[in-house]
């Protein structure tokens, strides 16, 4: 693994992450993920966020120094951007090879930074504003953006090559491969980037888009020419074009989304599945795009990130020992966590011996801000009158779907 030059002093060294194991113990990463860090040399040395001894990041970190002729023990300053372990884990690692270092974080980042690995020397505080001169013309410039997606988390920007380092802000899933720059990916490429980048706020930075807004009204007065995150592409050729993506992100949090809707379903024998037929079928009708996941075979990552981008969602359930049908329970609690806001939904569902999970749904979505169609409940095996209903019910949600 090379290290790649975003400009004169300035490089990328990253590593490719392939494993079964779960982004923070959560979320499947069937398409690897990128663990980026970076290099700043003036007459002194930056080196920009870390990395964890995740699969062999490690070895392909070495690599990377290795290609541009550094060691760690050449490095003046560590600039942490942000303290998830992800991108701090080999901190003790680091400071064996480098006890000299000066570790900069803001304040909180340096509480972090004590509490996580028991440092304290050689910290210092950075707050929003502040600068760092390299020398050589490399002057950082740090701004404090909160909640994207910790509270401690800033952003470095490198004032020569105009380089936002965003760490996890502006970030995707998806392993890079042999190159990390916009310009080298393809159109079939990008699209699957942009899947992985959507999913990837659903899941990580959704709760917080209130601070995307804040952050990205902050650093447009910079003159950005690259926007470096620790997760994902580096856009170098279009950096408003990740801009803007986070931006209408952030937006869909509060509704409407996309127009589309999402059909998210479980069912124990089938009889709520046959009524999800029949409001796909309204909805069909009215020729809205949809996409229809069944929980829990379908990952709640995907059913996610699939409910975040729509603007209205048909949610079936069962009716499971007088509640609602588990795994439909653990999906509206993710929905709450990541603030699924602003959504027309329809909620339907059969029930055996007796209902109960209409009133503990309803109890679940006060918090949601959701725009209710009225729900429509059937005993056992739904009949032709349960039918018409239930499709005119999928028909009449895509109907204000289009407005």
């Amino acid at each position: 693994m090379k290290a790649h030059v975003i400009s004169d002093g300035v490089y990328c060294l990253h590593a490719d992450i392939h494993t079964g194991e779960l982004f923070e113990g959560i979320w499947p990463i069937p398409r690897g993920v990128s663990l980026n860090i970076y290099l700043v040399q003036g007459e002194k040395t930056a080196l920009i966020d870390l990395f964890r001894d995740w699969t062999d990041a490690p070895r392909q970190i070495d690599e990377a120094f290795a290609s541009i002729g550094v060691s760690y023990d050449t490095v003046d300053y560590l600039i942490l951007n942000h303290l998830e372990p992800d991108h701090t884990g080999w901190l003790k690692e680091f400071r064996a090879k480098n006890p000299r270092a000066e570790i900069i974080a803001t304040a909180k980042g340096v509480e972090l930074v004590k509490t996580f690995y028991k440092t304290t020397d050689g910290l210092r505080v950075v707050k929003d504003g502040d600068t760092l001169d390299l020398g050589a013309g490399k002057v950082l410039a740090f701004y404090e953006t909160p909640n994207i997606h910790w509270p401690e988390t800033m952003m470095t920007f490198e004032t020569s090559s105009r380089t936002l380092f965003s760490c996890d802000g502006f970030g995707s899933f998806g392993a890079l491969g042999g190159h990390v720059f916009d310009d080298e990916f393809s159109a079939p490429e990008h699209a699957a980037f942009e899947e992985e980048c959507l999913r990837y706020y659903a899941n990580i930075v959704s709760s917080f888009s209130t601070f995307v807004e804040r952050a990205a009204q902050k650093l447009s007065a910079l003159d950005i020419a690259a926007v470096a995150p620790s997760h994902g592409i580096i856009w170098r050729a279009e950096p408003k074009r990740i801009f803007e993506r986070y931006r209408t992100y952030a937006a869909w949090s509060k509704g409407p989304a996309e127009k589309r809707i999402a059909v998210l379903w479980g069912s124990m024998y089938g009889n709520t599945k046959r009524g999800v037929d029949a409001v796909i079928r309204g909805i069909e009708r009215e020729n809205v795009p949809y996409t229809a996941l069944r929980v829990p075979d379908e990952n709640l990552s995907y059913v996610l990130s699939e409910a975040f981008r729509s603007s209205a969602l048909v949610l079936a359930m069962p009716t499971y020992e007088y509640a609602m049908f588990p795994p439909a329970a653990w999906m509206l609690d993710i929905f709450r966590r990541k603030h699924i806001f602003g959504k027309r939904v329809l909620r339907i569902g059969s029930w055996g011996w007796v209902g109960g999970a209409k009133k503990e749904y309803e109890a679940v979505i006060e918090s949601l801000k959701w725009e209710s169609l009225e729900s429509y409940e059937w005993a056992g095996a739904p009949e032709a009158e349960d039918f018409r209903i239930l499709e005119e019910r999928g028909a009449e949600l895509a109907r204000a779907v289009k407005g």
